[in-house]
């Protein structure tokens, strides 16, 4: 049977990948999909420079239309990152009828509805397991293999980067600032590191993940996201003696009024699984009604572990293109026209539990005018720790967990506490999940 021909668009990293993994297993591949892949054309930067792969009869272009318009190329593979070109040639190949392959997370996140539209439209194919945790088929686990669940919620380590800069503070008790910039001297985070740093990067992901997991539009704007440049050594010291480890999570939540959507420094119980998924590795937890807990765990990113998850998009391309098109799986789980438009709730209506710091007079009563506040606002405490001061001081560290609450109960609150004359600066808050269920 003739091969199926694969057009690149980028052969850095994961493409030069794809084509080992390809070289190397190709054989293997060809007896699951039923068909041999052949990587026909490439479009590159520079067609001069070095590859990480042999790229003897692989044809070389500067030029990106040249492989979407190719006549004899059956799917596309982008590889390019960014947004605005990549969502061009890839509406572009699918105008020209060919399926499509990418690995680019922000470009589905922010054009995937209409992506999709057109695929469907003209009965094509847009697979994209790459785009999120790398290696980690958590798209498939979730579209299909928990096709049975209601899945009430799913918590994930979705940026490998954020995980390493965090372990190393933990670990080796160093700052946040030496940590980014060895990540950086390790090519683990860019120049510019702001997109793993400030949680985008894990926001587009979430926001597919809760896509496939609720059956909800891609909407990537409504994500509340924070980053983890405020986490402090002190923070990660004290999270340690409550027994609880601080980790940068995506959370995805159904609740009856609607969903959370939410990134930002997590403390979670020290015992969990996940709170020991450390360095550069990615997982995800998720919660369903009839199989409970599931953890993936596994490469988040890196050349052969990306274009694993790349090559398993392919052998699915392959194996549909004789399916009848509305036979084959959704794009996002759920068939188009059963989308529901459950709405993404404000983080002021989130739920959660908190730590809380603040400075303070080391003066008798401090804790009582805290506790009235806490209390008049309908806000219980689990725990309170007050580290010894230092010799001489007359402020002191004081440090809450609570229960759980809503969002802007504890931001009136925080509001009323930074009013007292007791209380020294603003009051840091970090939010805390127990993933019960783990």
């Amino acid at each position: 049977m003739q091969p199926v021909r694969v057009g690149l668009l980028g052969l850095g990293t994961v493409g030069g990948g794809m084509v080992n993994v390809l070289a190397r297993n190709g054989e293997e591949i060809a007896r699951r999909a039923g068909r041999r892949i052949e990587v026909l054309q490439a479009a590159v930067r520079d067609p001069s420079r070095s590859r990480i792969c042999d790229t003897a009869g692989l044809a070389l272009t500067d030029q990106v239309m040249e492989v979407v318009d190719h006549p004899d190329i059956d799917v596309v593979v982008e590889l390019m990152g960014g947004t605005d070109a990549a969502l061009e040639v890839v509406m572009a190949a699918l105008a020209n009828g060919k399926h499509v392959v990418t690995a680019n997370k922000a470009l589905i996140a922010l054009h995937g509805n209409e992506i999709f539209q057109q695929a469907q439209a003209r009965g094509l194919m847009v697979a994209f397991e790459a785009a999120v945790a790398g290696g980690i088929p958590i798209i498939k686990a979730i579209r299909e293999g928990l096709a049975g669940n209601r899945i009430e919620w799913l918590a994930g380590i979705i940026n490998g980067t954020g995980n390493f800069i965090l372990t190393q503070m933990r670990e080796q008790a160093r700052d946040f600032s030496e940590v980014l910039a060895e990540a950086q001297a390790l090519g683990y985070a860019e120049a510019d590191p702001a997109f793993d740093i400030e949680g985008i990067d894990a926001a587009h992901k979430l926001a597919i993940l809760a896509s496939i997991a609720f059956g909800i539009p891609l909407q990537f704007e409504r994500v509340y996201t924070e980053g983890i440049t405020r986490v402090t050594q002190e923070d990660i010291r004290h999270a340690g003696e409550l027994g609880y480890v601080i980790k940068h999570l995506g959370i995805a939540r159904r609740r009856e009024d609607g969903v959370e959507l939410r990134v930002h420094p997590t403390l979670i119980p020290e015992r969990r699984l996940i709170a020991n998924v450390n360095g550069v590795m990615n997982a995800i937890l998720v919660q369903a009604d009839a199989v409970g807990s599931t953890l993936y765990y596994g490469a988040g990113a890196g050349a052969e572990p990306t274009a694993s998850a790349v090559i398993a998009d392919l052998v699915d391309v392959i194996r549909a293109m004789t399916t009848d098109p509305a036979s084959r799986v959704p794009y996002l789980a759920f068939k188009p026209n059963r989308m529901t438009d459950l709405a993404v709730l404000p983080m002021a209506d989130t739920q959660t539990a908190y730590y809380l710091r603040m400075q303070v007079d080391d003066t008798p009563g401090v804790l009582a005018e805290i506790a009235t506040i806490l209390g008049t606002t309908g806000i219980s405490i689990e725990a309170v720790v007050q580290p010894e001061p230092p010799k001489g001081s007359d402020k002191a560290r004081l440090i809450l967990l609570t229960h759980r609450v809503f969002e802007k109960q504890l931001t009136e609150a925080i509001a009323q506490m930074e009013q007292l004359e007791v209380v020294s600066g603003s009051i840091t808050r970090i939010r805390l999940e127990h993933l019960n269920g783990a």
